[in-house]
């Protein structure tokens, strides 16, 4: 019998990695089969440099400031996050992966679970709230094997 095959989604606001390959040496340095994402993440402070400008009120000659109506930084990640989804749900369905653990930062994990479709929820074995996306590769899969992420404890 074929052993399931086991991705790792490892992800915060603005940097993903998938680990495609969970069975090759932790020692390893050079990893191709890993996915690598990232986006030009931008501080508020740089979103909203331009003000959102000034309204009239509905009678009389008054102005007012008018407020933004949502946070653009959590705006941006949630678009990364259905991003990275996207893509998962894509080879998913191409039956390249079986499983799937996600490890993010708290609020990407919460984020990654409202948007997470049906198909990929019903993949997905583990889920830990953990920031681990400015490790370097052997790091990273030295805490995935830490974490009891290896294929040998999934498949």
């Amino acid at each position: 019998m074929k052993a399931k095959t086991s991705w790792v989604l490892v992800a915060d606001g603005s940097r993903a990695r998938i680990v495609r390959d969970l069975g090759m040496d932790a020692a390893a340095e050079d990893r191709p089969d890993d996915l690598v994402y990232e986006i030009d993440h931008k501080q508020l402070r740089e979103i909203m440099a331009d003000k959102p400008g000034r309204g009239f009120a509905s009678e009389g000659a008054r102005r007012s400031a008018m407020e933004y109506r949502s946070d653009p930084v959590q705006e941006q990640e949630a678009e990364f996050a259905g991003t990275l989804l996207e893509e998962l749900e894509r080879r998913h369905a191409a039956s390249e992966f079986e499983r799937l653990a996600i490890v993010a930062e708290p609020r990407m994990l919460g984020t990654l679970r409202r948007k997470l479709p049906s198909a990929l929820r019903a993949a997905v074995v583990k889920e830990v709230p953990k920031d681990l996306t400015k490790l370097p590769a052997r790091e990273l899969r030295e805490a995935l094997a830490a974490l009891d992420i290896m294929p040998s404890r999934l498949g």
